[in-house]
């Protein structure tokens, strides 16, 4: 009898249990940095909106401004290497809320404690760019990996589109706001954000599935060696930056990205809001173009990683950058004040394309540093953001000295053809090599 209560006992349990993790809790950790990246990532697109409202109200340059874009830029992506080593030895949930939190008091020091331009550089490229740098998608992949061992790539991809969400698809509410008020309302709505965001992963996230008495999706058993931080991380992280720099793939991919931040994030973050201003186009409607670019990366990345699968991803490069030049060069001929079928064809086109070099780009990291890939990858990405820093640069200079933006899209044409260039002279793609210890091997 006391047998039968016993096994009652634990089947009620059992019961209770399966009861509560009916939605595996994997699920509503993606969720939650879902909410952190689609907060960290509206930070990311803005200052092309509030570009045109700072040089009337403050009277600062373009130039000014791109100084402060570029640096957020290259801190945005020489941090998130470091970023990683963090989670890693703090937790995901810690640096979150760190990132998320910095970038709150951002939005309050940028429109309460921002006299002069100088200031501006030190918010929004210092302070921005370390919060945002915090929160890219290394993190997202760390939390894929950390709660996922199937459907990892699904999960991935449920965070991208969070970030592109944010990226993107927010403009048009952020434009709104402009419009109505003035750029402070923007700037603190995505403070607002990212303070809900942090209130939210500090009360659910967790940074391993043992935190919760519960295993990975897909696996049955929890596996507690993910509780233990990797102190040596960080070390790890500076080792294969080493070893990368003395390898000929890495420098060739690197180049070929930094050719690819400057023809994505350094055009379209900084450029084409203040481009369309000049044409007479509302912010609005620059705004919703943007957003409609946003929409068409999540087809254009899930396309891409299914035809990586299935393509030499030399080939798909080269072919997505001369794609992507075309439509450069073509945006001086069909920009106009009002939202026309040339340029819905336009930001279609260019979204499909923006993000789609990433998974052929990460096959190709994985196939010369094998199990370091994801890390050289990371630092191949340091010069995508170094690329669209230049930009950012680059492009508000030539506007000042000629008054347009034409030449801008024309040198980001031709950069796009030698993105494609290079990417056909990588190497080819031989078998997979496991260098966890040196990626000097891949040269």
């Amino acid at each position: 009898m006391g047998y039968s209560v016993d096994m009652s006992e634990q089947v009620q349990q059992q019961v209770g249990v399966t009861s509560r993790r009916l939605i595996h809790p994997a699920w509503r950790m993606t969720a939650l940095a879902a909410a952190a990246l689609l907060a960290a990532g509206s930070y990311t697109t803005i200052a092309g909106l509030i570009t045109e409202p700072l040089v009337m109200a403050g009277g600062w340059s373009r130039a000014d401004i791109g100084i402060a874009v570029a640096i957020n830029m290259v801190l945005y992506g020489a941090i998130a290497p470091f970023s990683a080593a963090l989670m890693d030895r703090y937790g995901s949930r810690s640096v979150a809320v760190t990132a998320l939190t910095l970038l709150a008091l951002s939005s309050t020091l940028l429109v309460t404690a921002t006299p002069s331009a100088g200031w501006f550089v030190v918010w929004w490229g210092v302070v921005v760019g370390t919060g945002t740098g915090c929160i890219t998608m290394v993190f997202g992949a760390t939390v894929a990996n950390q709660w996922f061992a199937d459907r990892v790539g699904f999960a991935t991809g449920i965070l991208t589109a969070a970030s592109v969400v944010g990226q993107f698809a927010l403009l048009p509410v952020l434009s709104t706001l402009m419009a109505h008020h003035n750029w402070h309302a923007p700037t603190v709505a995505c403070g607002a954000l990212s303070t809900i965001a942090a209130l939210l992963v500090a009360a659910g996230l967790r940074n391993n599935p043992a935190d919760v008495d519960a295993a990975r999706y897909g696996e049955s058993t929890p596996d507690r060696t993910l509780e233990t931080p990797k102190a040596n991380a960080a070390a790890r992280t500076l080792h294969v930056l080493v070893s990368c720099l003395r390898s000929r793939p890495f420098w060739l991919l690197a180049l070929m990205f930094f050719l690819c931040g400057a023809t994505t994030n350094g055009l379209m973050w900084s450029h084409f809001t203040p481009a369309a201003h000049d044409h007479g186009m509302a912010p609005t409607a620059a705004s919703s173009l943007l957003a409609l670019v946003g929409f068409a990366n999540i087809v254009g990345t899930v396309s891409s990683g299914w035809l990586t699968d299935r393509v030499e991803p030399r080939v798909l490069l080269a072919a997505l950058f001369v794609v992507r030049g075309v439509t450069l060069a073509s945006l001086p001929t069909i920009f106009t004040s009002n939202i026309d079928p040339a340029l819905i064809t336009f930001a279609v086109v260019f979204g499909i394309l923006d993000v789609a070099t990433v998974p052929p780009t990460i096959s190709l990291c994985r196939h010369y540093f094998g199990v370091d890939g994801a890390l050289a990858f990371g630092w191949v990405n340091v010069f995508h953001q170094l690329g669209a820093g230049a930009m950012s640069v680059f492009g508000g200079v030539i506007r000042e000295n000629d008054g347009s933006y034409t030449l801008v899209w024309i040198v980001g044409a031709a950069a796009c053809l030698a993105a494609a260039v290079i990417s056909g002279t990588v190497g080819p793609q031989k078998n997979s090599m496991p260098i966890s210890s040196t990626a000097t091997r891949a040269k």
